[in-house]
């Protein structure tokens, strides 16, 4: 199934226009015609089915012929990672954790952080297509940039981790995660977490973890997690 998006419909829409770029791939690149199905989601849990009643390559206009609404998943899995110094790096996180079935992410801001600004446009079109290409249908949330400190100063609920490399008694995220519970995970920059910002977690109730023996990359050690939180909850 090839997925396409608007964040537009609901179940009370009967028809809708895709934009020109949209358009222009489906009519030119995919050579869709009038009467094809295109399947849609609007990335709230919803697939449409829907045929092409006008095939422009400036505005291609469907009609729904039907819906079904997928059960959200029974946790929220939201990754608070910091921005990685190779952007290419940070965006690989992004496009693999969505494939993978991650709710939301938060990039956070540390003392030892290189990069300290993102380009959140272009991190939003890597998730959407992501999204698409893993025939998702819940969209993962996208928040701004923030400082780990106005992070933790935030209502985070559910189970609370931080993994961080210093030599300190940690459980495996393994053994402490919990199936169907919410999961707020924290992964630091190259360089890793300073000791003031690790002890200020663990203030705010975050519960030290090890992803694991070896020394992995920011972006690594956020596809792991990722991965074990999922895993858990689908056994």
């Amino acid at each position: 199934m090839q997925l396409f998006y608007n964040p537009t419909i609901d179940e009370n829409t009967e028809s809708f226009t895709f934009d020109k770029e949209e358009s222009r791939h489906i009519i030119k690149v995919l050579r869709k015609k009038d009467s094809d199905i295109l399947f849609v989601t609007n990335g709230l849990g919803y697939l449409f089915e829907t045929e092409i009643t006008l095939a422009s390559d400036n505005k291609c206009t469907v009609k729904i012929i039907s819906f079904t609404k997928e059960t959200p998943k029974k946790f929220h899995l939201h990754l608070a990672v910091a921005p990685t110094k190779m952007n290419d790096r940070y965006e690989w996180f992004l496009e693999k954790a969505t494939e993978i079935g991650i709710s939301e992410i938060t990039p956070i801001i540390c003392d030892r952080s290189e990069r300290k600004a993102i380009n959140r446009d272009r991190f939003e079109k890597i998730i959407l297509s992501a999204m698409k290409q893993a025939n998702e249908l819940f969209l993962p949330k996208l928040n701004e940039a923030i400082s780990l400190k106005e992070f933790l100063k935030q209502k985070n609920e559910g189970q609370l981790f931080i993994a961080h490399c210093e030599e300190t008694n940690k459980k495996t995220l393994k053994s402490a995660l919990k199936a169907n519970e919410d999961v707020t995970l924290l992964i630091g920059p190259e360089g890793d977490f300073s000791e003031k910002e690790i002890y200020l977690a663990l203030e705010n109730q975050f519960i030290p973890i090890s992803l694991g023996n070896t020394r992995l990359r920011t972006e690594t050690a956020a596809v792991v997690g990722c991965h074990s939180v999922v895993f858990i909850n689908e056994v």
